[in-house]
């Protein structure tokens, strides 16, 4: 018999969501993990996505605990150098769209740091085989060859990508690395549904309060902005969210990987916040912490029918750089209790 742990309770304001971890059976995922792991489902399989620099492999199974068949997804790539595949989009029809952090090597010589940007890929095998439809999301501004974090000279990557519920809409939260320190951390891009097919500056980045900077060298305005930049040894910046739209709580939650505070990408915790509306960046919560001491790449997969990375209830798992050792349970707002009347005189 299973011995519930609970780990932490967050709450976030005195009567809002609450976020409970809990201990659970250990669960890993089958492929090598070293970014987002997108998941979908296909003819009543889960199919997941593990990527690293050496490309995706592909997973099938019928549930998250339980993959028995993985292959190396064929990419048929406009540009030479690596990409992960971070997140999914899976027609009802069997149209599989996804999109990939890819990072341009040398751009500062024969060593790090690299320069990542977006880009967008289209199936139509069930993830099996992909062509490259581009670049989608690139950074307004030059490479910092400088850059003392280890990794990054700049760019945007560490991303997700989830269709809105009224499906208008393509939402695309992902990190700046470069320019000055207030235009860094997360931000967020949309593209227009009817635009899936042709994806190439048809992403508009948000900025300054509109949507209106082009996805391909446009500025932005982040969503939870750096607080020192990723320049220097001493970063501190949230990057690399995962967001899904939860159905008990009926609004989207991110988690969101910490950077602080020496280089290398240390991992100071992992935090969530929520939004009840992706076109209206700005009400999003404050992110609180809900682990500490762990890995990258924080990610839920919901533990209900045809739920995934995107999508999940009011239980999930919480995987981290591909591990689960915890669930996720989400509860509901608690109304505030009714203040009595006065005493009569």
């Amino acid at each position: 018999m299973l011995r519930v742990s609970i780990l932490l309770t967050i709450s976030f304001g005195a009567f809002a969501q609450r976020i409970v971890v809990r201990e659970a059976p250990a669960v890993t995922m089958p492929g090598q993990v070293d970014s987002n792991s997108p998941a979908f489902w296909r003819k009543g399989a889960l199919r997941l996505f593990n990527s690293t620099g050496n490309g995706p492999v592909l997973s099938s199974g019928p549930d998250q605990f339980s993959f028995y068949r993985s292959i190396r997804s064929r990419l048929a790539r406009q540009r030479p150098w690596p990409m992960w595949i971070e997140s999914v989009w899976a027609d009802p029809g069997g149209l599989v769209l996804a999109w990939y952090h890819q990072e341009q090597e040398n751009i500062c010589g024969a060593q790090r740091p690299a320069q990542p940007s977006i880009g967008a890929l289209i199936s139509y095998d069930g993830g099996e085989t992909f062509i490259d439809q581009g670049i989608v999301l690139s950074s307004f501004d030059a490479p910092d060859c400088s850059s003392r974090n280890g990794y990054i000279s700049g760019g945007h990557g560490d991303f997700s990508v989830v269709l809105d519920r009224q499906r208008k809409y393509f939402y695309f939260l992902f990190t700046n690395y470069g320019g000055p320190r207030e235009t860094q951390g997360v931000a967020i891009a949309r593209m227009a549904y009817e635009n899936r097919f042709r994806p190439v500056n048809a992403v508009w980045k948000y900025s300054d309060g509109s949507w209106g900077q082009p996805g391909l060298g446009g500025r932005v305005t982040p969503v939870f902005a750096a607080r020192v930049n990723w320049q220097v040894e001493n970063t501190d910046s949230y990057w690399g969210p995962a967001i899904h739209w939860n159905t008990y709580l009926g609004t989207w939650v991110v988690l969101l990987n910490r950077s602080c505070c020496t280089a290398g990408f240390p991992q100071e915790g992992i935090y969530a916040a929520f939004n009840p509306d992706l076109a209206n960046p700005h009400t999003w919560t404050r992110p609180k912490k809900i682990l500490r001491n762990t890995g990258w790449y924080p990610q839920i997969i919901g533990t209900g029918p045809g739920e995934s990375d995107t999508i999940a209830g009011r239980v999930a798992r919480l995987y981290v750089f591909g591990q689960s050792n915890w669930e996720l349970v989400f509860f509901k707002a608690r109304p505030p209790l009714p203040v009595p009347p006065p005493p009569a005189n």
